[in-house]
C-alpha cells in the first residue's frame, strides 16, 4: 500500500474521532536593528502602571519625562539631553507636529488603543519610509492595534485626588476591513498634598488649580495596506505656578487653558511586484489653544487672554525598490503647510512651507549590514509683517549606520547630522521672536552591542551603547533689554557622552510566566558654550541626571498578574547661580494587580507605593502615593 492510501485509510477511520495536540508555543528573535531601539507592546505594555504615552517611555534607558505636576501637567520627552524639539513622534508611521513650539505634549494620547510604544534614537531603518521619518534625532512611534475580531467593551476607573473616568470601545471587523471606535472621559480636581521641605523652610499644603478635565474620542479603518485614524482632544486644565513658602494667596497663579486638537490621517501601501513598493500618506490638523491669567487673584502674574490657532496640512509619497536580494533603496518627498495665527498684539498670521526629500540605501552581505541616507529639507516662511519673514533655510544632512551579526550577537555602529529649524515662536513671537535665528545642529556617534539567547521557555537581550552628542547654536531665550525684555538667541553648545544598556528575560513554564525588563543610563551632559565663564562652563546641563535606572518585574498565573517597578533618577543641577541648587534624586516603586474574570478586567494600581515626594521642574511637586481602580467589561 502506498503511503498516501495507508494516509487516507487512517484519516477514514477517524472521521469521527477528535484527536488531542498539545498546546505549542512559538518564539522568536526580532531581526537585528542597525540603530539602537527600545519597545514595549503587547502583554507587557497593559501590565505597566501607565495612563500615558509619557508614563510608558520613562522606563526607557536614555529619557527624561519633564513633568508640570498632576494630570493636568504638560509632559514632554527629552532623549539623550538633545531636547524635545529634537524628538519626533509619530502615530501610525505619521508625525504629530506643532509648528508653534515644536514639543508634543505626550500626556493627551492614551496608551488603550496602542500596540506597542518604541523608541528609536536616530531613526527607523524600513524600506519605504517618508521623509520626515529621517527629519530627528531620536523618534517616538505609536502603532495603533488593529482589532481581530467584534467587541465592545466599557470601562470606569476611580482614581485618588478626585479622579473619574470612563471609556466606551468598540471593534468591528467584517470582509477584510476592520475598525475601531474609542470614547473617554475624564474629570479629575487634581487636588495633592504635597510637602516642600529645604534649607530655609518647610511647607506642607495641597496643590491647587491642577485640575483637568477632558474628553477624547478617536476612530480608524484597516484593510490591507490601507490604514486611517481620526482623533479628537478637547480639555480645560489648571495652570498651576510653582508653589512657595506659606502659600500666601497672592502668589497662587490661576492661569488656565483650554485645548482643542483633532487631526485626520490616512496611508496606503502597495507592492507593485516583488521589486517595487510604494507608500502614500495624508494628514489634516487643527490646535486652537486659549491660555488666560486675567483674573483678579494673580497680582504677580502678567495678566495674558491669548488664542492661538493651528492648521498643518501634509502630503508624502516614497516608494522601495529591490534590485538584488542584498539591495534596497528608498527615496521619499514630503510637503507640510503650517498656519499660525494669534490675537497678540502686533502678530501677524505665518505661513510655513516645509519640504523634505530623502535618499537612502540598506545594503545586507551574510552578516554585515551598512545603510546610509541623505536628507534635504528647506523651510520658507510667509508673512505680512513690515520686517518680513525669516530668510529660507535649506540643508543636506547625512547618516550611516553598519552592524555586524555573529550568532546571537550583533555590532553597531551609527553616525547621524541633523538639524531642527526655529519655531514659528522662536522665530515671531511678539516682542521675543528674532528673525535672524540659526538652526540647532546635533551630531551623534553610537556604538553599541546587542545579544538576544533563546531557549525552549526562555528569551532574553541585552543590549548597550556609548554615545557622544554634539549640539551647536543651541536656541534659549536670554533677557538681553533688560530684566522683563527676553530675546531668542543663538547660544550654547552642549557636549554629551553617555552608556545606554537595557537587558530583559522571560520565563514561561506551565500556567506561569514572567518577564524581568531593566534599564540604565549615565550620561555627563556639559555646557560647552563659554569657556570664559567658569560658573558654567563644562557643568552639567540643567535638569540632566547623571544617573538613572529602571526595573520592571511582571509575574502572570491564568489570569492574574502582578507588575512591581522601580525607577530611580539621580542628582539634577537646576541653576548654574548656585552649585547648591540641586534636585534630590528620588526612588519611584509603583504595583499594579490586575485579574481577568470571565468578562471583567480588573486593576488595582498604587503608585509612587513610599509616598516620595521628588520634582522634576523646581517647585512643581508631583504627587506622592495614589491609588487607581479600573474595571473594564467585554462583549
Amino acid at each position: 500500500m502506498s503511503i498516501v492510501s495507508r494516509f487516507s485509510a487512517r484519516a477514514a477511520e477517524s472521521v469521527d474521532s477528535i484527536i488531542s495536540l498539545e498546546e505549542v508555543s512559538v518564539t522568536a528573535v526580532s531581526p537585528r536593528k542597525l540603530v539602537t531601539v527600545q519597545e514595549l507592546a503587547g502583554p507587557e505594555l497593559q501590565a505597566l502602571s501607565t495612563t500615558s504615552i509619557a508614563d510608558a517611555l520613562k522606563y526607557f534607558a536614555g529619557v527624561q519625562i519633564k513633568d508640570y505636576g498632576g494630570l493636568g501637567g504638560l509632559k514632554t520627552i527629552n532623549v539623550r539631553s538633545l531636547g524635545a524639539q529634537h524628538v519626533g513622534v509619530y502615530i501610525d508611521g505619521i508625525r504629530i507636529t506643532n509648528a508653534q513650539n515644536g514639543t508634543v505634549d505626550l500626556g493627551k494620547y492614551s496608551l488603550s488603543t496602542l500596540e506597542s510604544v518604541s523608541l528609536y534614537n536616530a531613526n527607523k531603518l524600513d524600506a519605504c519610509q517618508s521623509a520626515s521619518e529621517y527629519a530627528s534625532g531620536a523618534t517616538v512611534y505609536m502603532r495603533t492595534r488593529v482589532p481581530k475580531s467584534d467587541s465592545l467593551s466599557l470601562t470606569a476607573r476611580w482614581a485618588s485626588f478626585h479622579t473619574y473616568m470612563g471609556r466606551l470601545n468598540a471593534q468591528i471587523c467584517h470582509n477584510g476591513w476592520s475598525a475601531f471606535i474609542d470614547g473617554e472621559y475624564l474629570n479629575s480636581k487634581g487636588d495633592y498634598p504635597f510637602r516642600y521641605k529645604s534649607e530655609y523652610e518647610d511647607t506642607v499644603g495641597r496643590r491647587k488649580n491642577s485640575d483637568i478635565e477632558y474628553g477624547r474620542i478617536e476612530a480608524a479603518l484597516f484593510r490591507g495596506g490601507f490604514s486611517s485614524h481620526i482623533y479628537y482632544y478637547a480639555s480645560e486644565r489648571g495652570c498651576p505656578g510653582g508653589i512657595v513658602r506659606r502659600l500666601s494667596d497672592k502668589y497662587n497663579n490661576v492661569g488656565r487653558e483650554w485645548d482643542k486638537d483633532c487631526f485626520a490621517q490616512a496611508s496606503y501601501r502597495h507592492n507593485f511586484s516583488e521589486k517595487f513598493e510604494f507608500k502614500v500618506n495624508g494628514k489634516y490638523a487643527y490646535e486652537y489653544l486659549r491660555y488666560c491669567t486675567d483674573y483678579p487673584d494673580n497680582q504677580n502674574t502678567a495678566k495674558v487672554n491669548n488664542h492661538y490657532y493651528q492648521h498643518d496640512a501634509y502630503a508624502a509619497l516614497s516608494g522601495a525598490y529591490f534590485p538584488a536580494k542584498w539591495l534596497s533603496v528608498n527615496v521619499g518627498y514630503d510637503m507640510r503647510m503650517s498656519w499660525l495665527d494669534a490675537d497678540l498684539k502686533r502678530f501677524c498670521p505665518v505661513r510655513r512651507e516645509d519640504q523634505k526629500a530623502v535618499i537612502a540605501a540598506q545594503l545586507s552581505y551574510r552578516s554585515m549590514r551598512v545603510a546610509g541616507s541623505l536628507l534635504y529639507q528647506h523651510y520658507k516662511d510667509h508673512t505680512r509683517l513690515k520686517v518680513g519673514a525669516a530668510d529660507p533655510l535649506s540643508r543636506f544632512t547625512p547618516a550611516i549606520s553598519i552592524g555586524y551579526t555573529f550568532k546571537g550577537l550583533t555590532l553597531k555602529a551609527w553616525y547621524k547630522t541633523i538639524f531642527r529649524a526655529p519655531t514659528l515662536n522662536d522665530l515671531y513671537y511678539t516682542q521675543v521672536g528674532n528673525r535672524n535665528l540659526k538652526p540647532e545642529y546635533t551630531r551623534q556617534f553610537d556604538l553599541g552591542a546587542e545579544y538576544n539567547f533563546i531557549s525552549p521557555g526562555w528569551l532574553a537581550s541585552v543590549q548597550a551603547d556609548v554615545y557622544v552628542n554634539h549640539i551647536d547654536d543651541r536656541i534659549v531665550c536670554l533677557p538681553l533689554k533688560g530684566t522683563y525684555t527676553w530675546s531668542m538667541m543663538n547660544y550654547g553648545k552642549t557636549y554629551c557622552r553617555g552608556l545606554n544598556a537595557t537587558a530583559s528575560g522571560r520565563y514561561m513554564t506551565g500556567p506561569w510566566n514572567f518577564s524581568l525588563l531593566t534599564s540604565l543610563t549615565w550620561q555627563r551632559d556639559l555646557n560647552r558654550t563659554d569657556p570664559d565663564n567658569p560658573n558654567s562652563y563644562n557643568k552639567p546641563i540643567c535638569y540632566s541626571p547623571t544617573l538613572s535606572f529602571g526595573i520592571t518585574a511582571i509575574a502572570a498565573w491564568r489570569n492574574y498578574s502582578l507588575t512591581v517597578s522601580e525607577l530611580h533618577v539621580g542628582e539634577r543641577m537646576w541653576s548654574y547661580a548656585d552649585p547648591e541648587d540641586v534636585l534630590k534624586p528620588y526612588n519611584n516603586v509603583d504595583l499594579k494587580l490586575s485579574a481577568a474574570l470571565r468578562k471583567f478586567l480588573i486593576s488595582l494600581e498604587i503608585n509612587d507605593l513610599f509616598d516620595v515626594q521628588y520634582e522634576h521642574i523646581p517647585r512643581y511637586p508631583m504627587p506622592g502615593r495614589n491609588f487607581r481602580l479600573t474595571a473594564t467589561f467585554t462583549l
